[in-house]
């Protein structure tokens, strides 16, 4: 799978997310299929925090520790997506734009970016929710021009650790409620 860290033996690969909520988490994944992008049924719709990362599996609890406090230390927010942009030509992605909501995703990020989580980063961060990734230009100019009009807004109250399976497919694990907050 492309650009995911390897993982050996016990490893497990994270990544931490906010879970983009119904009917708008329905609406971005349709989008992502109609757009072409063979990932759609394998990663749910949402805004990362946390990339893919690789972690022993005993690790996992102190990193599941410090995804508790890392939520608690932020305040719940609301995001509000509003049209579409593109990494091109760096990165062949089209996304739903995070409007509202982007020095709290930002101040998430730094919060679990931190002790076990650590990692380096690939580029520098950006809050965004992907609708297209690796397809063609053609499917790439489509999806920003559908996008072009979207709006959605939602509260965030949580973020979860999600896991890569074996079958290639990311799934949420553990909700971590923000500033104490009991998830939805």
């Amino acid at each position: 799978m492309p650009n995911l860290p390897d993982r050996t033996g016990t490893q497990v690969r994270i990544g931490v997310a906010i879970a983009v909520p119904p009917p708008f988490g329905t609406e971005l994944g349709e989008a992502r299929r109609r757009f072409g992008d063979p990932q759609a049924d394998a990663i749910p719709p949402h805004i990362t925090v946390l990339g893919p990362s690789v972690l022993e599996r005993e690790a996992l609890d102190c990193a599941v520790e410090h995804l508790r406090k890392a939520a608690a230390s932020q305040d719940p927010f609301h995001v509000v997506l509003r049209g579409a942009g593109t990494f091109r030509p760096v990165s062949p992605v089209v996304f739903a734009q995070v409007a509202v909501g982007i020095a709290e995703c930002e101040a998430l990020e730094a919060a679990v970016r931190t002790g076990p989580l650590d990692f380096p980063l690939r580029f520098n961060y950006h809050p965004h929710v992907t609708v297209a990734h690796e397809v063609t230009d053609d499917l790439l100019d489509a999806a920003f021009d559908g996008m072009a009009g979207y709006e959605a807004t939602f509260p965030v109250d949580a973020v979860h650790l999600f896991e890569h399976g074996d079958d290639s497919v990311w799934r949420p694990v553990r909700a971590f409620p923000l500033g104490g907050a009991d998830p939805a």
